[in-house]
């Protein structure tokens, strides 16, 4: 129930607060416009003076559900309505630029709309007590305004979103990309406006298709804030969203938002597979989120259907006004039955399918013909087609034409917009209604339809199964029925059936409807969307996620002159991850800031990666050895070989060091085969085979069934393969890597450590799974010692705390027969003792790269490796 999700959410808002995050109390619904009209009167005969020119506000119509959704949630928060003007009008009609208007007028406008306005209903008797409602009005220019509503959204958005192009729609020659720079201009207004009136603690919701590129632009305005997407449209699937030439920018902006959230799970798996499929963008939380490379968190996805204000239309539909045009009807149309429809003009609301069903429905049951007639009405709509116009007209002809006569007209078509009183009579009188658009997100008649005839006949309605409101009616129980409004055979089956359908039948179905429709409101909507949006403030899967305080610029910097280990993954890391991997090349900025790491003779910094030692060599192999240095050491392979740093007193070069020579590598013949067999059934995918490790990559196939087959590869060798042999399976983005059990990246940096006993600053950066692993090896010196431990009055008097290491099998299996470096003493009982390292644990920083919500080990974290980069030459 709505007191159910209210105390939900008021639980929600206490814990949060107990955790110390900050709740203002305040939501900021952001719509195209307000649901005000503003006009300025002016006195002619005093213009000038600022006495003379009033504001005076209007309710503006449609869009009815949200309002009321939104309205709803004065109950427990302050509410605030961000949206553009509209077009304001003068005392006669005339429209008013913006430049016209004054500052002054700018100002008392802003001052009436703080207060509410005073638009129809607002004030209920039931709503006293509640919060406070304000506008807050977004101001543009006219070409702005209207290129970007009238151009973008409605010439080539809308269109797209119902599964149509623009040229389809268009009377004359269209460029997708004509009107983007308004559609860019008109959103970034809004998120200037938004940043002028935000506080800390907000909750943000921007709703619908009219404003996609906004959640990035606040989000870059103000990186902590909480912004919830909810798109009232259809979301088309990704092979039509793939025609759309700015359709990385929508997506990006999109993703902007914590939350985005749809009608249906339809519209909520278009969107994912889109986001997958067109943008190669990363899906987690089981298809429930998608992770943006450009952004610092994962988007959640999900859905939530609009109802209606299931009271307020009981209310309506007992309006005084209502029982003689009721009357007028039934005795207008005695003795017949009465089919209704009733659809704005436009292409997508399937208007001319549905008359020629009906058409259809003569020509099959001509026992019909002078028993049943169509009252079908077409409200006017912004983007009105005098073609579509006349192709109904002509229609509707055509029908009176075959099967009228003087004394019967059987479709009756009323292209104009309808009073309340007219609109709720029409469907009280009904004996059906037909609402079949070929593509809708929401339709509020098919629910009107159901409150308006509680009181009446209990009439049973043929539901076109596109609509987004299937959702919420659902086909699977005794509601409506349900057809494709394409198939014109099956609707005109379906208008038969509903016509001669049982009055148990119909009471059965209608009971069904109802309380569906009673339950499901736009009150609970607009409640549930407030509760999905608090719970991203601090999600479950946050629990295990490394901190989000983003990496200061100089952590701990060490005073004395003591040794410095830096160990870096280099994809996802140092460089972005590409398609191909061969693309991945250190950029400029990432070989300037190591190879002034490694002018340091304080620095010792290594490169720990999956990579072959060749591609290692080829683009990082000179880094800092210029005039002689150190310059970098090396890990392949996740551990299989090791390169030190080179001599820079003697200049010479150390080579690579194979760790894996006393390993059983029989096993890479028998992996090879599974993964050929893989590769031959998965177009796009190839095999990496390296000197330690083999690798299956799929990021070129298509994303799901790259996916499938790699979790039908991956029990395969697990159930197989590795429980015969000393080897794990690695599931990394994108591929499926079998490596050796003793050989990984958390091996080579216990043994780096180890021979570094007198390190006093560690920094270590890893994105994915196998530098978890180097994260885990580093843990042990994130944390003070028990206080039973060893610790030295130096330690305690200089925050360092003393840590006791054992030999890792990183050395005492490569190193054993090996004595060549020397680095460790050894006695004669032990060949390699176990050392003590003092090292402050606020002076070890490991740092896990990508979405801040991310399950790691680490205790830091940046979003991109740019910051990682930025943090190194923070250090510097």
């Amino acid at each position: 129930t709505l007191a159910d999700i209210r105390a939900s959410i008021a639980q929600l808002e206490d814990r949060h607060r107990r955790n110390g995050v900050v709740l203002s109390g305040r939501i900021l619904h952001v719509c195209h416009s307000l649901p005000v009209t503003c006009t300025l009167q002016v006195d002619k005969e005093d213009a000038s003076s600022c006495s003379s020119r009033k504001w005076k506000l209007g309710p503006r119509y449609g869009h009815a559900a949200m309002i009321s959704g939104i309205r709803s949630l004065s109950a427990t928060h302050e509410q605030i309505i961000v949206g553009w003007t509209g077009d304001i009008e003068g005392i006669e009609g005339e429209k008013k630029e913006v430049g016209e208007l004054t500052e002054e007028d700018k100002i008392q406008l802003d001052a009436l709309l703080s207060k509410g306005g005073e638009e129809d209903d607002v004030h209920d008797a039931h709503n006293e007590g509640h919060h406070h409602t304000g506008y807050v009005a977004v101001w543009m220019p006219s070409p702005v305004a209207h290129g970007y509503y009238d151009g973008y959204c409605k010439q080539i958005l809308w269109p797209l979103f119902h599964y149509l192009l623009w040229q389809d729609v268009a009377t004359e020659y269209a460029s997708a990309d004509s009107h983007y720079p308004h559609y860019e201009a008109a959103n970034s207004a809004f998120a200037r406006r938004i940043a002028e009136i935000y506080q800390p603690g907000d909750l943000i919701w921007v709703h619908d298709y009219h404003l996609l590129l906004l959640p990035s632009l606040v989000r870059e305005l103000l990186p902590d804030a909480v912004v919830g997407l909810f798109v009232h449209t259809p979301f088309p699937s990704s092979e039509v969203f793939r025609c759309l030439p700015r359709r990385k920018e929508i997506l990006d902006g999109m993703l902007g938002a914590n939350l985005v959230c749809f009608q249906n799970y339809s519209y909520t798996r278009h969107f994912v597979s889109t986001c997958i499929r067109v943008c190669g963008y990363e899906s987690h939380l089981n298809g429930r989120g998608i992770e943006n490379p450009s952004s610092s968190h994962v988007t959640a996805v999900s859905y939530c259907p609009v109802g209606i204000d299931a009271e307020r239309v009981a209310r309506d539909v007992l309006r005084p006004g209502i029982k003689p045009k009721f009357d007028a009807l039934k005795t207008l149309y005695q003795g017949k039955k009465i089919i209704v429809g009733r659809d704005k003009l436009d292409v997508v609301k399937g208007v001319l399918q549905k008359l020629r069903a009906f058409e259809k429905m003569l020509q099959m049951y001509p026992e019909w013909v002078g028993r049943v007639v169509m009252i079908q009405v077409t409200s006017p709509s912004l983007a009105d087609s005098p073609k579509l116009e006349r192709q109904v007209s002509e229609l509707v002809a055509h029908i009176n034409g075959t099967y009228g006569s003087l004394d019967f007209i059987p479709c009756h078509h009323y292209h104009q917009t309808l009073k309340k009183d007219e609109f709720y009579a029409l469907l009280s009188v009904a004996d059906l209604a037909v609402i079949t658009p070929l593509r809708d997100g929401m339709n509020t008649t098919s629910m009107e339809f159901v409150i308006a005839q509680e009181r009446t006949k209990r009439s049973p309605s043929v539901l076109s199964e596109l609509m987004g409101v299937m959702g919420i009616l659902g086909p699977k129980g005794p509601s409506a029925l349900w057809v494709n409004p394409w198939d014109l055979h099956t609707v005109a089956s379906a208008m038969h059936r509903a016509l001669l359908m049982p009055e148990t039948e119909k009471a059965i179905r209608h009971k069904y409807l109802h309380d569906v429709v009673t339950t499901r409101t736009s009150h609970m909507w607009a409640n549930v969307l407030t509760e999905m949006l608090l719970q991203q403030m601090n999600p479950s899967w946050y629990d295990a996620a490394s901190t989000l305080t983003p990496l200061p610029s100089q952590p701990g910097r060490p005073r004395a002159k003591p040794t410095r280990l830096f160990f870096f993954d280099y994809d996802g890391t140092l460089a972005p991850i590409v398609k191909v991997p061969s693309a991945a090349v250190p950029s400029e900025q990432a070989l300037n800031a190591l190879n002034n790491l490694c002018k340091d003779e304080r620095n010792l910094v290594y490169i720990i990666s999956g990579r072959d030692a060749d591609f290692l060599d080829q683009h990082l192999g000179s880094v800092g050895t210029a005039d002689g240095g150190r310059g970098l050491g090396f890990s392949a392979e996740h551990g299989g070989f090791v390169k030190e740093p080179r001599n820079g007193t003697e200049g010479s070069s150390s080579t690579w060091r194979n760790f894996t020579s006393k390993l059983d590598m029989s096993w890479m013949s028998e992996v090879y085969e599974v993964f050929r067999y893989y590769t031959e059934r998965t177009t796009g995918s190839h095999i990496e085979v390296k000197k330690s490790s083999i690798t299956w990559h799929y990021r070129g196939a298509d994303p799901e069934w790259g996916q499938f087959q790699c979790r039908q590869c991956q029990d395969l060798l697990e159930n197989n393969v590795a429980h015969k042999r000393p080897i794990e399976v690695l599931v990394g983005k994108k591929n499926l890597e079998v490596r050796p059990i003793a050989v990984n990246k958390g091996e080579i940096v216990k043994r780096l450590v180890y021979k570094h006993p007198e390190v006093e600053f560690i920094f270590c950066a890893g994105d994915d799974k196998t530098d978890e692993d180097m994260f885990r090896a580093l843990r042990q010196f994130t944390e003070r010692p028990s206080p039973e431990a060893h610790e030295t009055d130096d330690s305690k008097s200089g925050d360092k705390a003393e840590f006791v290491m054992e030999a890792p099998l990183s050395v005492t299996l490569v190193d054993d027969n090996d004595d060549e470096e020397g680095q460790v003493s050894h006695s004669s009982n032990n060949k390699y003792p176990p050392i003590k390292i003092h090292l402050a644990p606020e002076a070890v920083f490991t740092v896990a790269v990508g979405h801040s919500s991310k399950r790691t080990l680490a205790s830091w974290h940046v979003t991109s490796p740019a910051e990682v980069v930025g943090a190194v030459e923070g250090l510097l």
